[in-house]
């Protein structure tokens, strides 16, 4: 695999939002050309599968037709009106708060329980991936996490010889290595994503491209940097995910 060049053929459009007539809600639309709709029907697959508060749900799919005649394949999700946490690191000024992080993680964890739990990885936990709406349990305005985009996901038990997918910086060492991608890859991408909401940035970000990040990850000892700045606790969670054999981690 060439992690220079996402796998997923590109959308031809996203429609955001779009009008549920008969609830007067909105839902968010993901879109392709039918004949390249593969990765959209797989994660429709996916997420029908799926019922958690902390996953973004999938509410249906559809096929239309352009202007020209041409097939078009829709897939309807959930539509969070507010950002995702990348989004919000860039908003507070390059990093968040651990108060908030504990919270995002906490939601962040049930939501991967419940894919694991349902036999699914993720495959590519990130920043950009996760994204935040209002969280009504507690009435104080605070802000809850959900994981979306599974547009890489794979069935654990998936065919072995798959090819590995996801973002070079968040690969956890095995899936780099081209070995598998299970779970534990995940943990592995949550422990990344929390180096950036502490630091602004992911970690490699001093590698001179996306295959010597690769190489490093895979092929070296090191593992990503602990963030000083933050709580023992904290520390001690990420040495935990960042733990090289993936069945201790």
């Amino acid at each position: 695999m060439d992690p220079r060049q996402d796998p997923r053929p590109r959308l031809l459009r996203r429609r955001l939002p779009r009008l549920r007539r008969r609830t007067g809600s909105f839902f968010a639309v993901k879109s392709a050309d039918l004949s390249r709709s593969g990765h959209l029907q797989r994660e429709f697959h996916i997420l029908s599968s799926v019922s958690c508060p902390s996953v973004v749900s999938c509410l249906g799919e559809e096929v239309t037709f352009d202007a020209g005649g041409a097939p078009i394949y829709n897939l309807f999700m959930e539509y969070l009106p507010l950002c995702t946490i990348s989004d919000e690191i860039r908003r507070c000024g390059g990093r968040l708060d651990e108060r908030d992080i504990r919270r995002y993680v906490s939601d962040v964890l049930r939501g991967l329980d419940h894919l694991h739990d349902s036999g699914i990885v993720h495959c590519d936990i990130k920043g950009a991936n996760l994204l935040l709406q209002e969280d009504g349990s507690d009435g104080g305005g605070a802000l809850a996490a959900k994981i979306a985009d599974l547009g890489c996901a794979r069935l654990a038990d998936e065919d072995e010889f798959r090819a590995i997918s996801g973002t070079p910086a968040y690969m956890a060492p095995e899936v780099a290595r081209g070995e598998e991608q299970g779970p534990p890859a995940d943990v592995w991408a949550l422990g990344c994503t929390i180096v950036e909401m502490t630091t602004g940035r992911p970690p490699w970000t001093d590698a001179s491209d996306a295959v010597s990040a690769i190489f490093r990850i895979g092929f070296s000892e090191e593992v990503p940097e602990v963030p000083g700045e933050m709580s023992e606790e904290g520390k001690d969670f990420l040495r935990r995910c960042f733990e090289s054999d993936p069945k201790r981690r």
